[in-house]
């Protein structure tokens, strides 16, 4: 009669077991929400890359045209014609991140003339990040 009964498990067994597994599905969901964490910090930090770039461009493009020059880039870059906020962001058919402010400024006067790009928002926990981009850019 004692053969038949030791083929199975005991409670015990069984407790432990199911705790053993308990803990390791934990560790792996909190892998899991880390890992959607960090997805959402790299899509914030891709969406403040594009922002600069965008800035970039628009800069760009005014430099391009015929009656505009470097020194009536950098009055309005002095002016803030470029320093954005939400609203502003969003009329520019741009996704704004949460408490996103865009700040850009003159790092060099002259021919080249060298403009930063600073994109500050805050993340999911209410911490502050930014990303600051940096470039020269010439008339020519």
């Amino acid at each position: 009669m004692n053969k038949i009964y030791s083929k199975g498990l005991t409670l015990t067994e069984l407790l432990l077991a199911a705790a053993i597994l308990a803990f390791l599905l934990c560790g792996l969901l909190a892998l899991f929400v880390n890992c959607l964490f960090l997805n959402e910090a790299n899509r914030n930090l891709s969406l403040a890359m594009t922002h600069t770039q965008y800035i970039m461009e628009q800069i760009q493009k005014e430099i391009r045209r015929a009656d505009i020059n470097i020194t009536a880039i950098e009055s309005a870059i002095t002016g803030g014609s470029w320093d954005w906020d939400e609203a502003e962001i969003a009329s520019n058919n741009l996704v704004p991140l949460p408490s996103e402010t865009i700040d850009t400024n003159v790092f060099q006067s002259g021919d080249p003339l060298g403009i930063t790009v600073r994109v500050d928002w805050k993340d999911r926990g209410r911490r502050d990040r930014y990303v600051e981009v940096q470039t020269l850019i010439t008339d020519y």
